[in-house]
């Protein structure tokens, strides 16, 4: 009995080891597509009216520096100031646009290749209010709600990039709170970091901020760890004049660029569902047109991120099936055209972590993951279609995202796969069942998913336990890691120093430092 408790023990003991990163049963990058909304002959559709939109319709309020470069690589500048952009245009841009990029991160083993049809899972949004589930209440959100969060990501095995998730709005001027937005999510995670900024000299400031951190301009431009989320079309079809200033100081600065065209459907968009898709990737292309005038092969992700309107008041509904299908239906058109390609599902309507809110992200997300979108953003923490935040679903959410991430990765087929001896031994002259055999001990981790949250136990185990509820585990988990170290990603004298050069909002000691 010794000898088998211990070989228990050893068994247990091994189990709890970390897996090394090859065995893992999900890990970042497995590759998508396939879930396939459009029909080939759908997407050839959607793309050549994209390109018809492109060059019949065109963009409206386009910048000076815009005009010029677009122009001189061959677009037209209508009589009616809308700047159109022929089909040959846009070809040439496909031809020499950045593919296979790598999102690098200040570590190394956060790197995340987008080539292909890889899937990743990253937060964003700008949430203007916390859900607070332990007092019940929405609250505006706050600088330190931002860095709280960007921590608790960290420890998130399976979101894979922080992008900001909420504005602090403790902070009321425009270029502190870009500079602060910044500093608190590099502060809270070594993982990538997207973020945003309303004006191309707060941009240039945080420029400054990053070459320090990064070691020198050199240091930054190889590997550069934080891209830019970067509204710069108002659909339908309008530049953002502040926006589009912003792109082009991120690009001649080597700061990977997301593309993000936010239509919705039935608002700002074409309600029926191919021409939001199309008119979608019609704003993607027009930006990455610019783009690749101003640096051609400069890093850009393609956001085609198109919302869905509940059509009987207008308001936006994230968590409807049809924003589960657009999203699909975009990343479709993102692998044909082989681009580094992101869009947003998992924002859900419901007001906090409920069966609402589960039950939405899942199948948003799962719906844009089989398909091969390279980044699902805003897969994480996003409540109230994007007006709130929660740091505790951040946990819950891990859990849902490791589950995604097995469907994506799908089923291995080969001869040891496929069992044949084992069957065969087992059935004719084993024991009659496959738990202590060998091939189930050594793939138990490597093939299953075992959340770190939810509740498998049986209801006697359950009760046993103290009848644990799933939300109180999160608000728990949240407190421990908050409770916690605080990270050191950057280092205590580097941080003085930039709190020397730059208008910090939280101390230190906010920060557990």
């Amino acid at each position: 009995m010794a000898r088998r408790a211990g070989g228990r023990e050893a068994r247990r003991a091994a189990r709890a080891a970390p897996l090394a990163e090859a065995a893992k049963p999900v890990r970042p990058g497995h590759s998508g597509g396939q879930y396939r909304p459009l029909s080939d002959e759908g997407v050839a559709a959607v793309v050549d009216n994209a390109f018809r939109i492109l060059e019949q319709v065109g963009f409206a309020d386009a910048t000076p520096h815009c005009i010029e470069t677009c122009t001189a690589a061959g677009a037209v500048l209508g009589d009616d100031g809308r700047l159109r952009m022929p089909r040959g245009l846009v070809e040439k841009t496909l031809q020499q646009a950045r593919r296979n990029l790598t999102l690098y991160a200040r570590d190394t083993r956060y790197d995340i290749d987008l080539s292909g049809a890889k899937v990743h899972f990253s937060t964003a949004g700008a949430a203007v209010q916390c859900a607070d589930p332990e007092n019940n209440l929405y609250r505006e959100s706050t600088a330190q709600d931002l860095y709280d969060m960007a921590r608790i990501a960290d420890t998130c095995e399976h979101i894979h990039m922080f992008q900001r998730t909420c504005v602090p709005r403790d902070i009321v001027d425009n270029c502190e709170l870009d500079i602060n937005t910044l500093y608190c999510c590099l502060m809270g995670t070594s993982k990538h970091v997207g973020s945003s900024w309303t004006l191309p000299e707060h941009l240039e400031m945080s420029f400054e901020m990053l070459h320090r951190i990064a070691g020198g301009e050199d240091a930054w431009r190889a590997r550069p760890f934080v891209s830019q989320s970067n509204c710069f079309v108002v659909p339908p079809m309008k530049f953002a004049t502040d926006a589009m200033e912003c792109l082009r100081v991120a690009v001649q600065g080597g700061m990977p660029v997301l593309l993000l065209s936010a239509g919705q459907a039935g608002a700002t968009g074409p309600a029926f569902l191919a021409g939001t898709v199309s008119q979608a990737w019609a704003e993607c292309l027009g930006g990455l047109v610019y783009v690749n005038v101003i640096e051609p092969g400069a890093p850009a992700i393609l956001g085609a991120w198109p919302f869905v309107s509940d059509l009987r008041t207008g308001a936006m509904s994230g968590g409807s099936p049809e924003q589960g299908l657009l999203s699909a239906a975009c990343a479709q058109v993102g692998n044909y055209l082989d681009l580094p390609f992101g869009t947003a599902c998992g924002m859900s309507d419901a007001k906090f972590p409920d069966f609402q809110a589960g039950a939405e992200r899942a199948s948003t997300v799962l719906s844009a993951a089989l398909s091969g979108a390279n980044i699902v953003y805003e897969s994480a923490g996003m409540y109230a279609s994007l007006l709130s935040v929660c740091p505790e679903s951040l946990l819950l959410d891990n859990d849902v995202l490791s589950g995604i991430g097995r469907a994506v990765r799908g089923i291995e087929v080969n001869p040891r796969t496929l069992s044949f001896d084992e069957i065969n031994q087992v059935c004719v002259g084993g024991e009659g069942h496959y738990l202590g055999s060998s091939n189930t001990l050594q793939v138990m981790q490597s093939e299953y998913v075992y959340p770190a949250l939810s509740d498998r136990n049986s209801p006697n185990v359950w009760e046993e336990t103290g009848k644990p509820v799933h939300l109180e585990q999160a608000i728990a988990k949240k407190r421990e890691i908050l409770a916690g170290p605080a990270p050191r990603h950057i280092s205590d004298e580097l941080d003085a120093q930039l709190r020397a050069e730059f208008p910090i909002f939280l101390s230190r000691e906010d920060m557990g430092l």
